[in-house]
């Protein structure tokens, strides 16, 4: 592959390694880990929430030298701290062990998304743009597969899953290297400041991402968990599940087509309804399991429509700062899952998991309020 190919493929892999392996396969491998290392619910929704908050930091440390760094050296160092991050994981013996390793993991994908968008935006023209960004966006998809594969062959072998994952990591890294511009040839066309983060529809765009985030931290830090505890799901059943979510997001790396045929709007508000009714679904899966089977299809496919609404969202607000757009919406959906993961799991301990379930379902579906559609003009081909 070549050029726009090259960094598009590129992309896609950073994605599904920083999000779909250092980030998500969490949830999956959590039973296991949970186990070995004699951890709570509480104790692992902080150690998910401590993987967030590092998120969080990513996205602003790019963010604030993305521009200096170049978007190359910044994806190098988001797949070095993936790398790394995963490769501590299957040495934790310890909460705090897995603490720092989810931690390093955790800033590996704020670190991703921000470089990634300033290239795309750099080297793709205005019809291009969206729809690679969509198929970028579905790396977590992907890694998300791979995960749940792993997962099935290995019999839940998490320390050498996560050895493997650290592998893939480091060849990521080196494609990184070659695949991404050396540095931008483009500045923005003015600096960054308060009032361009407070232009009209940025406050939205932060509410609707922060309740988003929370939201989602029933699936992505404790649904493999629920489908054990609650269900009796073997590990083959939890992978295949973590598996028809992956397949299912794979749908979303069509959001860019969706958002310049329908409008930002009512594809996002879509992909938040389908998601609060599959939390609801989860939590009435103790009447019928294998509901649990669609819950996760429906919730891989909104999951990833939602992040690339998101992604759109921001980039038609920030048009000057790519980056900007991308991880200002990135940032918010990280800080709700900051506060999500710890109070999943304390109100979990507290009231049920069904209970949980529909609390968040709710506050999923509360973020549809801020979905105006004067706030996310659809991109419109020229």
């Amino acid at each position: 592959m070549k050029g726009r190919s090259n960094l598009v493929a590129a992309a896609f892999a950073l994605t599904a390694l920083t999000y779909g392996l250092g980030r998500f396969a969490y949830g999956l491998l959590l039973p296991h880990i949970r186990e070995d290392l004699s951890l709570s619910a509480a104790g692992a929704g902080w150690i998910g929430g401590g993987a967030f908050a590092a998120y969080c930091l990513g996205i602003i440390f790019a963010l604030l030298t993305g521009a200096r760094l170049g978007e190359r050296r910044v994806a190098v160092l988001a797949g070095l701290a993936g790398t790394c991050g995963l490769a501590l994981v299957a040495l934790a013996s310890s909460g705090w062990g897995l603490e720092l390793a989810s931690t390093l993991a955790g800033l590996s994908t704020g670190l991703t998304s921000p470089p990634l968008a300033a290239a795309v935006a750099r080297c793709l023209d205005d019809v291009a743009r969206p729809k690679a960004n969509g198929v970028i966006n579905a790396g977590t998809a992907a890694g998300i597969i791979l995960s749940g594969c792993a997962v099935t062959a290995s019999g839940g072998n998490w320390r050498e899953l996560y050895a493997l994952f650290a592998a893939i990591g480091a060849g990521v890294t080196v494609w990184l290297w070659f695949a991404l511009p050396a540095a931008s040839c483009q500045p923005t066309s003015d600096r960054l400041s308060i009032k361009t983060l407070a232009r009209p529809g940025a406050g939205g765009l932060c509410a609707s991402a922060f309740l988003v985030g929370a939201a989602t931290t029933a699936i992505w830090t404790f649904g493999a968990t629920i489908m054990r505890d609650e269900l009796g799901f073997t590990d083959g059943r939890i992978a295949l599940c973590w598996i028809i979510l992956g397949a299912a997001g794979l749908l979303g790396g069509g959001t860019g087509l969706l958002t310049l045929r329908f409008g930002i709007g009512p594809v996002h508000r879509l992909a938040l309804l389908v998601m609060a009714l599959a939390l609801i679904g989860l939590a009435a899966a103790n009447l019928a399991p294998t509901i649990a089977f669609a819950v996760m299809g429906l919730f891989g496919v909104a999951y990833i429509v939602s992040t690339g609404a998101f992604l759109m969202w921001g980039v038609g607000l920030f048009p000057d700062h790519p980056d900007v757009g991308l991880g200002l919406p990135f940032l918010m959906v990280a800080l709700g899952q900051t506060a999500g993961a710890p109070l999943f799991g304390t109100l979990w301990d507290s009231v049920g998991s069904a209970t949980t379930l529909l609390c968040f379902a709710t506050i999923m579906g509360s973020a549809a309020i801020w979905t105006k559609e004067r706030d996310q003009p659809a991109i419109e081909e020229r």
